[in-house]
């Protein structure tokens, strides 16, 4: 079964869909069967992954929202191998009001993800630059969450407000929800903001903040113009080595995640058996 991933930050500009698109496809070429979901109205990993976003007939919208579609059947793939997409379209902005009058609306997005969750590796969710129904739904549907933070001075505003968020859907909806960790997005290192920001945001989240951080790039905001995830643009440019790097030490960590589970478990035999 997939792990569910969610992207999220409510302030915009944090380099979100940057981090989903080419996480995942930095992911998929390390062999991972990979699914990224589009639930932003702005559809701009839609867009980033070569899909014209104004022809994309059925979306992440229909499933949602319109019971004659299956999940299944939306499912778009992309120019990259082992990398699928569920598309978003304009029409998604107006699902926060729709979703308000369906019963446990909170649940709708996580139950059309359980249908294909045996389908993948890793399944990450693309959130909006909001706390809103989406992103509730997003949430409650993963099993973790990345948050992008920028390099920036009001990086940490707002973050208070994710993190209580975060733990009122753990709370009340989700409670195996966990943050899977803090990427630094946008440094600009030669400026001694960026590392401060930097300092400030590995000395608050500790070992959940990734030690790969994602420079500011040129080539990384021209990719998206053309479609294409940096490893298809320009692979040898440093926006590209660092989300490979950062693919590396995501998956690095699930390793590590995954003996631990296995080490509890055989500690947990041992002392049932004695």
């Amino acid at each position: 079964m997939a792990k569910v991933i969610t992207i999220c930050n409510q302030k915009g500009g944090t380099g979100k869909t940057t981090t989903a698109v080419n996480l995942a496809a930095y992911l998929a070429e390390e062999g991972k069967s990979i699914l990224l979901v589009d639930i932003d109205p702005q559809s701009n990993a839609t867009s980033g992954l070569g899909i014209d976003k104004t022809s994309v007939k059925t979306s992440i919208y229909e499933a949602l929202l319109n019971s004659q579609f299956s999940i299944k059947d939306i499912i778009t793939t992309t120019p990259v191998p082992k990398l699928d997409l569920i598309p978003s379209k304009f029409d998604l902005s107006g699902a926060e009001i729709e979703l308000v009058n369906i019963e446990k609306r909170e649940f709708v997005l996580r139950v059309a993800i359980d249908q294909i969750r045996a389908l993948y590796d890793y399944i990450f969710i693309d959130s909006p630059p909001s706390l809103g129904l989406l992103t509730v739904n997003a949430m409650n549907t993963a099993d973790s969450v990345i948050m992008p933070i920028q390099c920036e001075y009001y990086a940490l505003e707002g973050l208070s407000q994710l993190l209580n968020t975060i733990n009122l859907i753990k709370a009340n909806l989700n409670p195996t929800l966990e943050i899977e960790g803090a990427v630094l997005t946008m440094a600009d290192h030669r400026t001694n903001l960026s590392q401060q920001v930097i300092d400030e945001v590995r000395g608050f989240f500790k070992e959940k903040a990734y030690q790969t951080v994602i420079p500011r790039s040129i080539r990384l905001s021209e990719a998206p113009s053309f479609g294409k995830p940096i490893l298809l643009y320009d692979r040898n440019s440093k926006g590209a080595i660092a989300y490979q790097e950062l693919a590396g030490e995501f998956l690095q960590r699930q390793v590590v995640k995954e003996d631990t589970v296995l080490s509890d478990k055989s500690l947990q035999s041992e002392i049932v058996s004695e």
